[in-house]
């Protein structure tokens, strides 16, 4: 809670209560928290932030009722982010391990994990004042960072998105070999490796060129690249999967990273070996309606249903 009395009001323990977080960039960001801080206020629902969001907050609505993120019960109902999908898979961190779904209001680019716009926020007042709103989940991958095939743990991290091995030096490819279950797959030279969640599939391994999952589906995706290779396709693997990988020794080893959605990261030297498999914990995902994947793919992305053919034909009738 804030330092100064007079900028943050506390409240009973007793109410409801929902987390937030905000862009840190974006004013249109804390215009829109504002507005959902009122309106949860108004009907009793105590919003919870860290000290730097509660802070911004408090410079537009001195007298905004905001409680202590790290406060938060295990009744915390919700995680509301401002934001984009980085925000989002920043929100995760604190809101997987508690089992806490997350709503995002877009204020991004893309924002294909978000539920809204920043212009419903009313309704989004509305909806968690109701209670009416859905639950889905989305699996998660973990990934164990060896010191050597087999060996001692040296780092571990969650992913919503994807693990992705990655090399540090431009000019220098990795060695690696890929295992799958413990069974020998492939040896590559290649400038990474991806191992994506259904989720990720529209994030990184979209630009990579690998498959879009329906998020309905349980399924782990490996994505080497740019590998050298003959055979170096992505791979759709069932969650029970694990996928282990290998950083080969060479005479001009340049260094390689893993991250965990591209947030959380280490180095990893030649001899090492990520081991990647579904994760114990769901990200979930709060929804206000049943959107079709289907539908929230086109939107986001703005695929051209109609196609050249039935475009060309449109615009043949709208010309007549």
């Amino acid at each position: 809670m804030s330092a100064d009395p007079t900028r943050v009001w506390w409240v009973s323990p007793n109410t409801r209560q929902v987390a937030l977080t905000i862009h840190p960039l974006r004013p249109a960001a804390v215009a829109a928290a504002v507005e959902f801080v009122l309106g949860m206020t108004e009907r009793g629902i105590t919003c919870l932030a860290n000290a730097e969001d509660r802070e911004r907050i408090a410079d537009v609505v001195p007298h905004a009722l905001l409680g202590e993120l790290d406060d938060a019960r295990s009744g915390c109902e919700l995680m509301v982010v401002f934001g984009g999908d980085g925000n989002i898979l920043r929100a995760a961190e604190w809101a997987v391990p508690r089992g806490v779904p997350v709503m995002g209001v877009n204020l991004g680019h893309v924002g294909f994990l978000a539920e809204l716009e920043s212009f419903e926020v009313p309704a989004l007042i509305e909806h968690i004042a109701a209670g009416n709103y859905q639950v889905e989940e989305r699996m998660t991958i973990e990934a164990v960072v060896r010191d050597a095939p087999g060996g001692a743990e040296v780092w571990r991290s969650f992913a919503v998105n994807e693990v992705s091995l990655e090399k540090l030096a431009r000019e220098r490819m990795l060695e690696v070999l890929v295992r799958i279950d413990g069974r020998p797959l492939s040896r590559w030279a290649t400038d990474g490796v991806l191992v994506s969640t259904p989720t990720g599939s529209t994030a990184y391994a979209f630009s990579a060129h690998g498959p879009v999952i329906w998020p309905e589906l349980s399924a782990l995706l490996l994505v080497p690249l740019s590998a050298h290779a003959l055979f170096a396709r992505p791979l759709v693997l069932s969650d029970s999967t694990v996928v282990t990988i290998e950083v080969l020794p060479t005479p001009d080893y340049g260094g390689g990273v893993v991250w965990g959605d591209g947030r959380r990261s280490t180095d990893v030297a030649a001899g090492m070996e990520i081991e990647i498999r579904r994760g114990d914990r769901p990200l979930r995902l709060a929804r206000m309606s049943s959107q079709p994947f289907v539908e929230r793919l086109v939107r986001k992305f703005g695929l051209p249903v109609d196609g050249w053919r039935g475009a060309a034909e449109r615009d043949a009738r709208h010309a007549q």
